[in-house]
């Protein structure tokens, strides 16, 4: 059981990472589009990704976090 709750952290913690990543990109394209046209209008769409990237990315430390605390209870 161990085992499982341990390679669910990894991928979880790798979920995180590309999550974070993916907000990331998509905040610096839409601050490059901001500089480029001065207006705002067209960095919508990448806004919407950043949004969902960084949800993404609370979720998946969300689920992080509880998998340790199954890990725990399970190990006392």
């Amino acid at each position: 059981m161990n085992t499982i709750l341990v390679i669910a952290i990894v991928l979880l913690a790798i979920m995180v990472l590309v999550s974070l990543v993916r907000g990331i990109i998509a905040f610096m394209k839409s601050t490059k589009i901001d500089l480029e046209t001065g207006e705002g209008v067209d960095a919508t769409d990448m806004q919407l990704m950043q949004n969902k990237m960084m949800f993404n990315r609370i979720k998946y430390q969300a689920l992080a976090i509880v998998v340790v605390g199954i890990l725990l209870m399970f190990n006392r």
